[in-house]
């Protein structure tokens, strides 16, 4: 029923990492802070924000105890306290391992720096400005019941919906198909939660983190989203950005007799997806400082194609489409700065000879002449 409520469980870890995103533009911290400078007790070398955030910092993944078996979860005072218990199972970076307990200090670290607790600061700086108002911490109206289903008979148990206290950062909301479709649209513009920052899948490179992410590669197309497991309940948040398509789908058991890949789902969407092409129409002028600069330069050998489109100066390769488009933006006379694509950050110079007509480029310090030449000439 669209809604009906469900358990989100671990896709609430995508609502941490924009919370300590939002605090970061704020300036109260940096991705590469020491998670220890926010929380002294969680103290350990290596470990820092954006690592807790791609599950690269390589601590255990639960909180000391046997808290899946028992039900019972620590509160805030009981999870500081055993954290001398929490082992460092892998060096910081060394590779992906999965945490909910160093989401769970994610969620410490909002509540320390904003004053309020984490779930508070979700609710009045995320859920409500994105009117995401079927999304609460735990079930609200009209919540499904979770059920474990018997694998080998037709039984559905009622499963319990417990009290994750500190744990509740890393998988405690409770969302609607609506509200979750809703909050993959907004991801899908955050670029930066969408940068790589650790393989996952080492061998295949399928599948990546990004900060807060999971970064899925099918052929040619990239998929991004999160996934999680409740007691009762399963969810699934799957989107292309490219495409602008995605699924939101949940179910109010974790052992569905169907079998489904909510990324295949996804990618079956995108293949339906029309190409959208906008009808052409006429440009901007050519600015009088890039009359000349424009056409065909050459650097190490290759063509690079320098033009004038939707009024930016843009450079790529004849035949190569990456996704992205490679944008300049003027700093100053005859000064460009990247912005997006190839070498972003690197700054474009144009060299004209006495009477003012460009004769060279130099794009990241590499020089790029009318006609092929070895480099060094």
């Amino acid at each position: 029923l669209e809604s009906a409520q469900y358990a989100i469980a671990s896709i609430t870890k995508t609502f941490v990492a924009r919370a300590i995103l939002i605090l970061r533009d704020e300036g109260k911290l940096s991705l590469d802070d020491p998670l220890g400078r926010h929380i002294p007790e969680a103290e350990r070398e290596g470990v820092t924000i954006r690592r807790a955030l791609a599950h690269a910092a390589g601590v255990q993944r639960e909180p000391p105890g046997d808290v899946w078996e028992t039900m019972e979860f620590p509160d805030r005072d009981q999870l500081l306290a055993q954290l001398g218990e929490a082992e460092q199972v892998l060096d910081p970076a060394e590779s992906w391992h999965y945490s909910n307990l160093v989401y769970a200090l994610l969620g410490e670290v909002v509540a320390r720096l904003a004053d309020i607790p984490a779930e508070q600061f979700v609710e009045e700086r995320i859920l409500q400005p994105q009117g995401l108002d079927r999304t609460t911490w735990g079930p609200g109206e009209n919540a499904a019941t979770g059920y474990f289903v018997e694998r080998f008979a037709d039984v559905a148990v009622p499963e319990p919906v417990a009290d994750k206290k500190a744990i509740a950062p890393a998988g405690a909301l409770w969302s609607t198909v609506g509200d979750l479709a809703g909050w993959g649209a907004f991801l899908m513009e955050q670029d930066e939660m969408h940068t790589v920052q650790v393989m996952a899948d080492q061998q295949r490179w399928l599948l990546g983190w990004g900060l807060g992410l999971m970064l899925h590669r099918r052929g040619e197309r990239l998929f991004a989203g999160h996934d999680g497991g409740a007691i009762g309940h399963a969810s699934h948040l799957s989107y292309a950005r490219k495409e602008k398509v995605g699924i939101a789908l949940l179910t109010n058991t974790e052992n569905p007799s169907m079998t489904f890949d909510p990324v295949s789902l996804t990618e079956k969407a995108a293949e339906a997806m029309p190409a959208e092409e906008a009808p052409w129409q006429p440009g901007a002028s050519v600015p009088e400082e890039l009359e000349g600069a424009l056409g065909i330069w050459w650097g190490e050998g290759v063509d690079w194609w320098f033009e004038w489109r939707k009024g930016s100066l843009e450079a790529r390769r004849p035949g190569r489409d990456t996704g992205v488009r490679t944008l300049f933006e003027r700093e100053s006379e005859d000064v460009y700065r990247t912005v997006s694509g190839r070498e972003r950050g690197e700054l474009l110079r144009i060299v004209r000879d006495e009477v003012g007509v460009p004769v060279k480029l130099y794009w990241a310090t590499y020089g790029f002449t009318r006609t092929a030449k070895p480099l060094g000439h």
